[in-house]
């Protein structure tokens, strides 16, 4: 009996050490990650591969989301045609509201829903401790900047 329970102890502390080790880092590719968007439809995260890309986690109950909102909102317009895409995630547990938040900010890019708040995968995979959060992708689908600065936005896209 004391070795089954030696082997439970075991087997949960190894799962406990490979959940934090699967939290996404520089160099990592996409991970796959397929969420509903603001159409209803399911998008893998992945399927961006080729493109620039910022991964914007935010909500819409977050004032400080709802003002980068408008920075990413300028950003998009100027850089969308140069192969980059800003993809937003949003923790949002009521959809209505994120809707609501997505018309009002007059989001154009991307939005993608993981309504389990900050028990989604999603949050856990990419490691968000706050939003918003931001993370950049390269044309290749490989991590380069967590919450990256605008200059370092426009220097990766002006790289490619």
């Amino acid at each position: 009996m004391n070795s089954i329970k030696n082997i439970l102890i075991a087997i949960t502390l190894l799962l406990s050490v490979t959940s934090v080790n699967a939290q996404i880092k520089k160099g990592d590719a996409y991970p796959n990650i397929q969420l509903q968007n603001n159409k209803n439809k399911v998008l893998k995260l992945n399927s961006y591969t080729g493109k620039i890309v910022l991964v914007e986690f935010w909500a819409s109950w977050c004032p400080y989301c709802r003002i980068a909102n408008k920075d990413l909102v300028k950003l998009y317009d100027k850089y969308k045609g140069q192969n980059f895409e800003i993809v937003g995630i949003s923790v949002d547990i009521e959809k209505a509201k994120w809707l609501q938040a997505i018309e009002k900010d007059k989001l154009k890019h991307p939005q993608l829903i993981d309504p389990k708040g900050f028990d989604a995968k999603s949050v856990a995979i990419f490691g968000v401790k706050g939003i918003p959060s931001t993370y950049l992708f390269s044309t290749s689908g490989k991590l380069i900047a967590i919450n990256p600065t605008e200059a370092q936005i426009i220097a990766q896209i002006k790289k490619q």
